[in-house]
């Protein structure tokens, strides 16, 4: 799997994991180790969600809190750990 934006790629895996959410697209979680990194810049915001726990967020230049993780997941999703997922990104 392949997160694009702007052209550019952003991740690419073939270990990435798919959560299934009520109301929302499959999301795709990417280990860490198969993101550019070096693209991303930490963001301050911090959202919380009542079944994964607090995630952090990264943006680029163009587009803001791209990317979110979840630290420290609860322990029903505690596989998505050390991965990161991509909103509004091609993914293939």
């Amino acid at each position: 799997m392949r997160a694009v934006h702007g052209g550019q790629v952003l991740a690419e895996s073939d270990r990435a994991l798919v959560l299934h959410e009520t109301g929302c697209p499959p999301r795709y979680y990417i280990p860490a180790e198969d993101v550019r990194l070096d693209l991303l810049t930490p963001s301050e915001t911090h959202t919380v969600c009542p079944f994964k726990g607090t995630a952090s967020y990264w943006s680029l230049p163009d587009a803001a809190d791209l990317v979110w993780a979840y630290p420290d997941p609860k322990s029903d999703v505690a596989r998505i750990k050390d991965h990161l997922c991509f909103y509004e990104v091609e993914v293939s």
